[in-house]
């Protein structure tokens, strides 16, 4: 069993274990039901779900939602899309994963939110297929922000994530599910995935209102069906800068409670 400081060394799950789960509650402070908004005639949550599901890697996706009352119209999306719903805890965000990964039978867990309708698949690839050398215990195109925000993809071991549920503390490293393992680099061995710029100024997650306008016009403009890439978004927010100027006055939250 590894010690305190001792990286986990764990062999890479073979390509059938991995399952994307995605986090989605309605209990958003700044936009309340943000993850079932409109988004180009579909619900933002599915607007995720089918992007997630055109990446080749993953064998499965999910949805880890909470038990309160309000996600009930979270599970009924899941339903609808006829996707795997695991119901756990609000705040610790950290054992709900956890509870996730065992309910779908993970080897390893590619982590993304629902309130990020351009996240892409190709990415996505990129993360999973760098997890899957064997080497890392977690990769992410995060650690360094230099990729779009809202393209925000993060794959790791299942023995990852049970060690850090055990180990975290109550507070912000449960809400996050990741942050104990990121700040500990001498006991999670860590991989990013560069990007070919720094387009860190790009806002695409969905926190408020104006950010959900964005996302709208860019699908409206590149078309509901969805299949562009985050190259044809970036091409479009580049060449019409009344695209960025909509939430470039959003802050975005720090690390605390969720939002």
């Amino acid at each position: 069993m590894s010690g305190p400081g001792d990286p986990l060394g764990a062999r890479p799950p073979p390509a059938r274990d991995v399952v994307v789960i995605v986090q989605a509650r309605m209990g958003s402070t700044r936009l309340p039901g943000k993850v079932l908004e409109d988004v180009g005639g579909r619900p933002m949550l599915h607007r995720v779900m089918e992007r997630v599901a055109r990446a080749r890697l993953p064998a499965r996706c999910g949805i880890a939602t909470t038990t309160h009352p309000r996600d009930d119209a979270v599970a009924a999306a899941a339903r609808d899309l006829g996707v795997g719903l695991f119901r756990g805890s609000e705040d610790d965000v950290l054992a709900r994963y956890l509870g996730a990964a065992g309910a779908f039978a993970a080897g390893a867990v590619v982590r993304v939110t629902a309130d990020c309708p351009l996240v892409d698949p190709g990415i996505l690839d990129r993360v999973v297929e760098r997890l899957g050398v064997g080497d890392v215990d977690y990769a992410s195109n995060t650690l360094e922000r230099a990729w779009p925000r809202g393209l925000d993809v993060e794959a790791f071991t299942v023995e990852a994530l049970e060690r850090a549920a055990r180990e975290a503390p109550p507070g912000p490293d449960r809400e996050h599910v990741t942050l104990w393992m990121y700040r500990h680099p001498g006991a999670f061995r860590l991989a990013g995935i560069p990007a070919d710029g720094d387009h860190a100024h790009h806002r695409w997650t969905v926190d408020t209102a104006e950010d959900l306008e964005l996302v709208r016009r860019i699908y409206a403009r590149l078309g509901p069906d969805g299949l562009f890439g985050w190259r044809g978004a970036l091409a479009l927010v580049e060449s019409d800068p009344s695209l960025p100027a909509i939430n470039a006055a959003v802050l975005q939250k720090g690390i605390g409670p969720l939002p």
